[in-house]
């Protein structure tokens, strides 16, 4: 999986713009949690070749950008929670889930 990742508040601007023509995943994450570790071992997992076709996948690192967390939370009217998908499409989010909920099938279906 090539992950794009969120490191500027620009960037956000930039997902909405993206969004308009295909989804973007967001995967907030946090280094110092292993339910997030897991989430993100199991979403890895499963990510197929292909799938980068149908959606962006963008990367937050919690740890190092969690004011960027909380504007991204803001933007997109979703509260923070870590780890975290936010699945945005023509500039909204459609779609979030936290901790145990994150689900491979259930955000592909999304799309």
């Amino acid at each position: 999986m090539n992950w794009n990742k969120l490191t500027d508040a620009s960037q956000i601007q930039e997902i909405k713009t993206l969004s308009e023509d295909k989804p973007v995943m967001i995967f907030k994450h946090s280094t110092r949690c292993s339910i997030s570790s897991m989430s993100l071992d199991r979403l890895l997992r499963k990510w197929k070749d292909g799938d980068s076709e149908k959606v962006i996948p963008y990367y937050l690192d919690l740890i190092a950008s969690r004011q960027l967390s909380d504007l991204v939370a803001k933007e997109f009217g979703v509260p923070h929670e870590s780890p975290q998908v936010l699945l945005i499409k023509n500039g909204d989010a459609i779609y979030d889930v936290s901790h145990y909920e994150i689900s491979y099938p259930d955000l592909m279906g999304r799309l």
